[in-house]
This record gives C-alpha cells, structure tokens and sequence, in this order.
C-alpha cells in the first residue's frame, strides 16, 4: 500500500505512527487556553473578595445590641474583665481606669489580632506577639507595628452597671 492512498484520521498525522516519541513541545499550553485561565482566577478572585466586603457591610449595618458587661462593684480600679462583643466570638477588654473612668476596646490587636493584654504598671495595653502598646485611656498606638488604634468598644454606666453599647467608628 502506498503513501499516496493510505488515508491518516483526522488531526494524526502518518509520521506520529512511524516515530512515535514525546516531545516537550507537546505539553506547551497556548496563549488562548493560558489567556482563559487567567480570567477565570481573576473573575473568581474578585467574586470572593466582593463576596469578603459585602459581607462586612452588612455585619456593619446591623444594629449593635447594648449587653451588659460588669456591675461596678464587681471590677476593681486598675482591674480588667474580659468579654465577649459585639459577636459571640469577638473578644474584648473592659478596664477600670479609676473610679469614675472605664474604657473598653477590642482584645484583638490591630496588626496581626494578637491578643492584647493590660500592663496597669504602666498604663498600656500591651501586644506581645511583636512588642506593640496602645494608650488606655484613647486606644491609639504608642509603640510598635500596629497600624492603627484599637477599636473602642462604647461603654454606658447606669444603676451601678456598665454596658457595652456599640463599637465607635475608625
């Protein structure tokens, strides 16, 4: 039989058959299927981070409910009790400054959500992970890698109760 009439199937060509070896050249990925690859990780990047602000938009806007953290009698001044607010599963800090002064913040340090711990000694609140320190009386930082303050956990005393109120916008 020769060449001339012997017919290959479609897309096989007669030399695959008579030298059938592999070649690099064979697993290349072309620029059509790399191009519809890069948009389809880019489309579902952008889908979840959309779906990550959407959410954190509407965890915002719903109303914070007030809870009722401490009586005054129960934290001594210069002594700290933890909770949990404005979610079940956020952790936060209230400390009695004096007797007329109380503060509360979130216990989730603002650079990498190490818990942060009171120093009364000096004053502070202190991240040990990477030695930052926040002023508080205000929450904004003194030393170290946090970017930005604490979030401030609004605080209201009433009939010998403290409650927690809301958190105070950044």
């Amino acid at each position: 039989m020769s060449d001339a009439k012997r017919s290959d199937p479609p897309g096989e060509a007669k030399w695959r058959e008579d030298l059938p070896l592999e070649t690099a050249v064979d697993e290349y990925t072309t620029r059509r299927d790399f191009i519809k690859f890069l948009v389809l990780i880019s489309g579902a990047t952008f889908l979840g981070n959309g779906s990550l602000v959407v959410k954190s938009m509407l965890k915002e806007a719903q109303p914070r409910e007030s809870l009722r953290v401490a009586s005054v009698d129960e934290v001594p001044v210069g002594a700290v009790k933890l909770f949990r607010y404005p979610t079940p599963t956020e952790p936060a800090i209230l400390i009695r400054i004096d007797e007329t002064r109380w503060a509360a913040y979130s216990q989730r340090c603002t650079h990498l959500s190490c818990p942060v711990l009171y120093a009364p000694e000096r004053g502070r609140l202190e991240c040990p992970c990477h030695d930052g320190a926040f002023d508080v009386a205000t929450g904004r930082v003194l030393q170290g890698p946090p970017p930005r303050p604490l979030p401030r956990v609004i605080l209201r005393v009433a009939d010998g109760q403290v409650f927690a109120e809301g958190v105070a916008p950044s």
